[in-house]
């Protein structure tokens, strides 16, 4: 069986993020997104909601599982036997990033990173940006899952 990992912090989960996951499970037979769990960071989502919702918007998708880690991301893969990491790519700059993180993973343990070209429409977006904008009142509308707009109007209160 082939297995991937998207992994990502998806606070909140944006169609970016979908579009990735969705073209990783025409590739993989099984893909785990995993919601990495960093704490030196408050989310405006709990771990719990977030993998809640996540589940929720991947759920057309059979073969896509939402979990948890907290630690590093090549013992997530070692222990569900993950031989491939799928990452998306926006920019240059998310390159340098991703590379040095890839060439680590692959270091500590073997593991493969693939990079997909993120979809153009989405090249610019972040969950930072979509939260941000939000937070203002702006229009996000086009760039998350309905059920992800109505969970940030209720978190921000903007109902």
């Amino acid at each position: 069986m082939r297995r991937a990992v998207c992994p990502g912090s998806f606070d909140p989960i944006t169609n970016g993020h979908l579009d990735i996951i969705a073209r990783a499970s025409r590739l993989y037979d099984e893909v785990y997104v995993a919601v990495m769990i960093n704490q030196s960071k408050k989310g405006l989502f709990e771990v719990e909601e977030r993998i809640e919702l996540i589940r929720e918007v991947t759920s057309e998708f059979a073969n896509v599982r939402v979990e948890t880690h907290h630690g590093l991301l090549v013992d997530f893969c070692k222990q569900r036997d993950i031989p491939a990491i799928v990452k998306g790519l926006r920019a240059v700059s998310d390159f340098d990033y991703e590379l040095q993180m890839a060439q680590m993973n692959n270091g500590l343990t073997g593991v493969e990173t693939l990079f997909v070209p993120t979809n153009p429409t989405y090249s610019f977006l972040s969950s930072s940006l979509v939260k941000e904008v939000a937070a203002w009142g702006g229009d996000v509308s086009h760039l998350v899952p309905p059920q992800i707009l109505d969970a940030l109007n209720r978190r921000l209160r903007k109902d």
